[in-house]
């Protein structure tokens, strides 16, 4: 192996043994993974560096942006061994779309406002994508990402036509009508009957999120969270009543639930 062992590593390092990893030498599982294979992984480093961010810890976002790095690198040597694309393509097209995407810094374009510069940023990325309506750049929003996530962002594009806007009465009324359609769903509905209510219903409640400008996904995660240690209090309760809460009837249930906010 020709390798040589420093004190200190950069990206080209990385990139050389990632390479000897998928070496006929190299390692067995390294050597037989795929983009398809690792998929997945790449979703769970971004993730984990997410959460370092949210536990503000430096260290471990340090190490786990390592670890983001590393998947960008190794599905750039899995295109270059395809002679698709190569590493340093990577880097310089990102190099150019930020070039390209900031005209108001590397070109003679005036935005004084964040407002401006998102609305000349949506305008290049449907230029540059070669989108021409509204519905393309809707349909460019990745359908991998959480679909909380996804449904504001197709709202804001939505909302180029003023009928979509998300404002909120209108938005309250498209809950209340989805609340209202699943009471009157009958007891015998099919099973895509009711996925299909739900989703109208979480739709319309990701477009309320967005008319009081709150992100539906973090708000739904700070929830979740809540719900954990409002639980925890709840168990806690019934536990130094040596009660099991499997078996709380309802109504004590009900008070105890009360009694943990």
């Amino acid at each position: 192996m020709n390798f040589e062992f420093k004190e200190k590593y950069n990206t080209n390092d990385l990139i050389e043994i990632v390479r000897i990893l998928r070496s006929p030498d190299g390692c067995p599982w390294d050597k037989v993974q795929t983009h398809q294979s690792i998929r997945k992984d790449f979703i769970e480093e971004v993730y984990e560096a997410v959460d370092a961010i949210d536990a503000a810890d430096s260290e471990h976002l340090r190490e786990e942006l390592g670890d983001v790095l590393l998947q960008v690198v190794f599905h750039s040597v899995l295109a270059e061994e395809e002679n698709d694309f190569v590493y340093e393509d990577v880097v310089d097209d990102i190099c150019k779309k930020m070039i390209i995407r900031h005209p108001h810094v590397f070109g003679d374009v005036n935005a004084e406002t964040t407002e401006q510069v998102l609305k000349n940023w949506d305008a290049i990325k449907m230029s540059t994508h070669d989108q021409t309506t509204v519905a393309q750049a809707m349909e460019s929003v990745s359908k991998t990402m959480p679909s909380l996530m996804r449904a504001q962002k197709l709202h804001k594009k939505a909302g180029k036509c003023s009928y979509f806007k998300t404002e909120q009465n209108k938005m309250l009324d498209q809950v209340q009508s989805g609340i209202e359609k699943l009471r009157a769903l009958s007891d015998n509905a099919d099973q895509e009957e009711k996925e299909r209510l739900i989703g109208e219903l979480l739709l319309s409640v990701s477009g309320l999120s967005s008319s009081y400008d709150v992100d539906a996904e973090q708000s739904l995660y700070n929830a979740c969270d809540d719900f954990i240690n409002r639980f925890a209090s709840f168990e806690a309760e019934a536990a130094s009543q040596d009660i099991k809460i499997q078996e709380l009837p309802e109504t004590k249930a009900g008070q105890l639930w009360k009694n943990s906010k």
